[in-house]
């Protein structure tokens, strides 16, 4: 750990792929940036480990290189259920899978370079009037961004807990020692929870079990899929299985004074959309122009479009998991035309238009739900 400063222009409080993704944003527009976390890095998270085309431009913006050695690209995704299964590519290039250690390494990497000051092991104790109050002292800073994930102090602090929807599930992930037989992220649709399959090595691959039930872990998940167990079943596993929470929040507002709130701290959509890292990478490139432009408006403006389509393509999928009746007809139908589930998919990744979705997916699934 660095010597920590007196004062600097930005304190980022939370070391996660959000708060490094901000850091890299402001140091290159030319400001001062230090990032505190209590915890020492590489840090894991339970998270189905790939990474949307969109989270790609993205990083690439941030100047962020990832290890070509530790990373699986994927063209599309892949659902099955009751029988059932369908897949479509991306539209706008391939997916990347990658083990959030090896992501989280790369952001650290790339934050160096760009010479923002990392305090890892640096536990912050509250917000001052002129900045923040650690262990060890204090620091000035003229902005603060909390970036300390879902159950952020920082929004505590800021008292900007108040939310619109809040509602909580629950991810169980493992690692098996196996080769990967697909070319795609792969959900499998069950009774109460889903189950998400992603490629992160030559030999390795992600299983992650989610669901409303927090006592549901992957052992009493994979006998619901039969097909998936088999393939798992003597494979051996990589580490232990890791758990968190994956919540729906959206809040009142994003800031208050000059302490503002980015990545899941600022709200975030179920992990059934993929879009999590996704959300924290373009809210760290429009918080970077807002404080750029001194203002934190044009950022909360920014933030509710970031998050609208992922919050719509959220609610229509939860939808499935709520009722068995709805999923049985709606993979049924991407089954039998599979342009449906294409028009979806490029409405979730952000290249197809409201009106096209409408028209192209919306529509054809709805008459053949109705004709089903």
């Amino acid at each position: 750990m660095v010597e920590i400063p007196k004062r600097t222009g930005v304190f980022i409080v939370g070391g996660g792929p959000a708060g490094l993704a901000a850091a890299i944003a402001l140091r290159t527009r030319g400001f001062d940036v230090t990032v505190a976390d209590p915890a020492l890095p590489p840090i894991d998270k339970t998270c189905g480990e790939g990474l949307m085309p969109d989270s790609m431009v993205a990083l690439d913006r941030l100047g962020v290189t990832l290890p070509a050695q530790h990373c699986v690209p994927f063209r599309g995704i892949r659902f099955l259920g009751g029988g059932t299964a369908v897949d479509a590519s991306f539209p706008n290039g391939a997916g990347l899978a990658i083990r959030r250690t090896h992501l989280h390494q790369a952001l650290i990497d790339r934050a160096n370079e760009a010479g923002v000051n990392l305090q890892w092991g640096a536990a912050v104790k509250g917000l001052t009037e002129t900045g923040v109050a650690l262990e060890g002292g204090s620091v000035d800073c003229r902005w603060v961004v909390g970036a300390d994930g879902q159950n952020s102090r920082v929004r505590q602090w800021a008292r900007l807990e108040r939310a619109w929807r809040n509602s909580t599930r629950y991810g169980f992930r493992r690692g098996y020692r196996i080769a990967p037989w697909t070319d795609c992220v792969e959900v499998y649709w069950g009774s109460g929870c889903q189950i998400y399959v992603t490629p992160v090595g030559r030999e390795e691959t992600s299983v992650v079990v989610i669901s409303r039930d927090s006592h549901l872990r992957l052992d009493q998940a994979l006998p619901l899929f039969p097909e998936l167990l088999d393939r798992l079943r003597n494979s051996p596993t990589t580490g232990v299985e890791r758990g968190a929470i994956t919540a729906t929040r959206r809040l009142s507002r994003v800031y208050r004074g000059r302490v503002v709130l980015i990545g899941d701290a600022s709200g975030s959509v179920d992990a059934i959309t993929g879009e999590g890292l996704q959300l924290g990478f373009k809210q760290a490139l429009s918080l970077s122009q807002a404080l750029a432009n001194n203002g934190l408006e044009e950022y909360a403006i920014a933030h509710r479009q970031i998050m609208r389509r992922p919050a719509l393509m959220a609610d229509l999928l939860l939808s499935l998991d709520r009722s068995a009746w709805l999923r049985r007809r709606v993979l049924s139908a991407f089954s039998a035309d599979p342009r449906i589930f294409a028009a979806q998919l490029a409405m979730h990744v952000g290249t197809a238009t409201t009106g096209d979705f409408i028209r192209r997916s919306m529509l054809p699934l709805g008459r053949r739900i109705l004709t089903a």
